[in-house]
């Protein structure tokens, strides 16, 4: 995954790099025993002609609808892209980039506009910085008045701000471009009232300058991938039309994050029923011990406090299901007094729900019981298999998802 990153690779997103689940010595794919094998990491990997697809495990059509139900609903875009490979050009890379422009600039800018030195020449009679000589010889003969010098001062029109503001007027000339730039018109105005000089002849310059300055200041971390998801839009039209190369390029995604986000929409679709603690943001921490002893982050804890449950999502085949898994759930239970714990997990097929029922006794005492008040369910969410095309794989998904909150209410 690092040297992936290092040679252009988008990893989605900055949760990803954060999860328990992936780091940056993981293995996007391998050999083992002959046999090349994946893990949770999907998405698409380009090297000059040659394209790697990596789809979800759970959707069987040659097709990946289901890893791009996910990054609907997750995202938030419309239904009017097309994932569909074109092994001629990167477009499904060069699409994919561009759904994620939004999320990434509406993260930034929570800190605002960027602001920062730049270096402005004048040519007027209000001389207020250093003389430019040469600059002045060359445009103030003969004289007129006017005196040509540069200053220093503290601007929004800068190198990065004019790096978003040709992302912005790229996407703006694709025939999606308007949609998507819809969810953020707030933040496309400010940054078209922050760059008056913009010109697109400017381009080239602008890439070039963001790419000797990167942002390193850890205030503007979310500015920093903003940067460097500008710089893979604009560089992915140059190596297109022939202007440069880009030796390894594409973007990857965590399928267990994907999933969870996904879940969190799908339960809570109707109404606030399950707190979501987050990890990367820091929100919704909890204790197992006192004096914040035993940080945890579960998944999904039940708003009801009367019946609490406490929910997992699993980006794996229910057999998969197991192990760890139960000792972490059972931890997770026992910390919040809760009589039942849910794996959420998806299910190509339309197998019934796995109910298990905590023991109590020994083998030695030949007295081992189920008992009847602590009860562990694998719930499934049924992944359609077969859809002709993604408008009829939405609307069984759909379909599906209001089956896995009808259950998961009779239940509760």
């Amino acid at each position: 995954m690092k040297q992936l990153e290092a040679d252009g690779l988008f990893v989605f997103s900055e949760a990803v790099k954060a999860s328990k689940d992936i780091d940056d010595e993981q293995f996007v794919l391998r050999s083992v025993n002959g046999d090349y094998r994946t893990g949770n990491i999907m998405g698409l990997i380009g090297c000059g002609d040659e394209r790697l697809t990596i789809t979800s495990r759970f959707c069987r059509s040659n097709s990946d609808f289901f890893l791009q139900y996910l990054l609907q609903r997750v995202l938030e875009y419309p239904n009017v892209v097309s994932l569909e490979t074109d092994t001629q050009r990167g477009n499904q890379i060069l699409d994919l980039l561009m759904l994620l422009f939004p999320v990434y600039l509406k993260q930034a800018m929570r800190n605002g506009v960027y602001k920062t030195y730049v270096c402005n020449e004048y040519n007027d009679c209000n001389v207020n910085g250093r003389i430019d000589v040469a600059r002045h010889i060359a445009k103030n003969t003969p004289f007129v008045g006017n005196i040509a010098y540069s200053k220093r001062e503290y601007s929004y029109d800068n190198f990065l701000t004019e790096l978003i503001r040709h992302t912005i007027e790229f996407i703006r000339c694709k025939p999606i471009g308007r949609c998507i730039l819809s969810k953020v018109r707030d933040e496309v105005g400010l940054i078209v009232d922050a760059t008056p000089k913009y010109n697109r002849n400017d381009r080239t310059r602008v890439i070039a300058d963001n790419k000797k300055n990167a942002i390193r200041h850890s205030y503007y971390r979310e500015y920093r991938q903003l940067q460097r998801l500008c710089i893979l839009i604009l560089q992915h039209e140059k190596s297109e039309v022939g202007f440069g190369f880009q030796r390894v390029y594409g973007i990857l995604f965590d399928g267990s994050w994907l999933w969870e986000e996904y879940v969190n929409k799908v339960i809570n679709e109707d109404g606030n029923r399950f707190h979501h603690p987050r990890n990367r943001d820091g929100k919704g921490a909890q204790w197992l011990f006192t004096d914040n002893n035993g940080l945890i982050y579960p998944d999904f804890i039940s708003y009801s406090s009367k019946n609490r449950i406490i929910a997992d999502a699993k980006y794996k085949p229910v057999e998969n299901i197991r192990s760890n898994d139960y000792l972490q759930m059972l931890a997770y239970m026992y910390r919040f007094d809760a009589k039942t714990g849910y794996y959420f997990y998806p299910e190509v097929g339309n197998s019934k729900d796995v109910r298990m029922y905590l023991n109590k006794g020994t083998t030695y005492e030949h007295n081992v019981l189920p008992r009847d008040d602590i009860c562990v369910v694998k719930h499934g969410l049924s992944i359609p298999d077969g859809a002709g095309d993604y408008r009829e794989f939405a609307a069984e998904m759909k379909e599906s998802e209001r089956k896995f909150r009808k259950e998961l209410d009779i239940r509760r």
